[in-house]
């Protein structure tokens, strides 16, 4: 890489550090442009006949940070995908050229935006909108422009769709490996068919990135070929646990009116007759809201708070059961390629406290336990190439400090050819996973 180009993209590094240092107020320069045309197809042929991968749509514009552009080539695509319920949908994704990339190397990093509106998804922002929810996938910058420097070209799939179908997993998983598909199909990208891939992501983007592992060998075995392992961090696996751990926290129990609407979105239910009216308050609130709209706004917030009395127990709402079943990590797959997972255990930190029997504690908002199960559960299944790391004393947002350089390290190990290490017999117990009992 020339030492202009790298010059350019530490300029890029440290405007998303600013970004992400300023106050969230003044980084809400513009709105979305709610007529953007690239996002609808509106091709002749239904989607129903076209693969998924298909490229529906390209355009090419400069990566944007904050509304500003940099030197830093991003080649949008349009694509054919499946959403949470298996309707052909149609998504987009970004590639990012690393300047001096040769193609053959490439990263698929899934953004932690975690946002009930569209207008917040990683596409947007690299294209030059800046949302409140946005200044996340903005800030971001941080973990892509790393690999950048490293001659890695750079994917970045609007994991949640077009509908911000936040919390289902099986989504993200699909959004991501189509959209591996369409870049390595575009002429525009410089990716092909013997590109290899890593998947790295963290919190959201974890999700993103396990759920397109465990569904790479079935929904996609020619993505799956080509994968050289997957990095992720700070990981969801059984919301049903997540949702009890958060309970009455300080900060991260805005996620439960959250994960509420992701639901019932993502699988088409109705959950209002189950709220109170204060429940049914936050909701309307909430419709578009993001990640940055709920964390520590809802100072003592239950469950309970947020459901009629008769319904004070979420495993007494069956049809939000039965969706988050669906989404339970430990009924999906396993990868058949290495992965390293990180976990932090310090949930205090960020006013956690929670330790429900059977769920145990957490960095705050993912269950350690669940993480350790699932890691467990993946060596147990065949996957000896699973390295696990636990950092006891970090809460998840203190986590990405230690795991974004052991990822990049790792990736780099996988891409060379290296053996991938194991902590397969060394990962203490976990949680079970299995599904929750639904009540009639």
């Amino acid at each position: 890489m020339s030492t202009t180009a790298a010059r350019l993209l530490a300029t890029a590094l440290a405007a998303a550090v600013a970004v992400t240092a300023a106050p969230v107020a003044g980084a809400v320069a513009s709105t979305p442009s709610a007529t953007d045309r690239f996002y609808v197809y509106d091709g002749s042929a239904p989607l129903a006949s076209l693969s998924p991968g298909t490229v529906l749509k390209t355009r090419q514009l400069p990566y944007h940070l904050v509304g500003i552009p940099t030197p830093v080539t991003a080649i949008q695509l349009l694509y054919r995908s499946t959403d949470a319920q298996g309707r052909p949908s149609a998504n987009v994704t970004t590639v990012l050229r690393a300047p001096g990339g040769d193609g053959r190397r490439a990263v698929s990093y899934q953004s932690f935006y975690d946002s009930l509106n569209p207008a917040d998804g990683p596409s947007r922002a690299i294209a030059g909108d800046v949302t409140l929810g946005g200044v996340i996938a903005n800030s971001e910058a941080m973990f892509v422009v790393p690999l950048l420097l490293q001659g890695y070209d750079v994917v970045v799939p609007d994991t949640e769709g077009q509908s911000a179908d936040f919390g289902a997993g099986p989504e993200y998983g699909t959004n991501t490996l189509d959209s591996i598909r369409a870049a390595t199909n575009s002429a525009a990208t410089g990716l092909g068919a013997d590109t290899e891939f890593g998947l790295m992501g963290y919190s959201g983007g974890a999700v993103a990135t396990s759920w397109a592992a465990a569904l790479a060998p079935s929904y996609a075995p020619e993505v799956n070929r080509h994968l050289v392992g997957f990095a992720e961090g700070g990981l969801l696996v059984d919301p049903a646990h997540n949702l009890k751990y958060v309970d009455g926290a300080l900060v991260w129990n805005g996620l439960i009116p959250l994960a509420l609407i992701g639901v019932s979105r993502s699988y088409g239910l109705d959950l209002t007759p189950y709220l109170s009216d204060y429940g049914l308050q936050v909701h309307q609130k909430l419709q578009n809201g993001s990640i940055v709209n709920a964390l520590g706004q809802y100072p003592g917030l239950t469950w309970a708070k947020m459901a009629k009395p008769e319904y004070a127990d979420p495993d007494s709402v069956p049809p939000f059961v039965a969706a988050v079943n669906r989404v339970n990590l430990g009924s999906a797959g396993t990868p058949t390629v290495p992965g390293y997972i990180a976990q932090g255990g310090g949930g205090f930190w960020e006013g956690t406290f929670n330790n429900p029997a059977g769920i145990g504690t957490g960095d705050g908002v993912m269950v350690a336990g669940d993480v350790r199960a699932l890691a467990r559960q993946y060596c147990d299944s065949g996957n000896g190439a699973i390295k696990y790391d636990q950092f006891d004393l970090l809460s998840h947002l203190g986590v990405p400090a230690p795991w974004a350089p052991l990822a990049l390290g790792w990736l780099n190990d996988r891409f060379a050819g290296r053996p991938a290490p194991s902590d397969c017999g060394s990962i203490p117990g976990g949680n079970s996973l299995a599904s929750e009992a639904v009540r009639s």
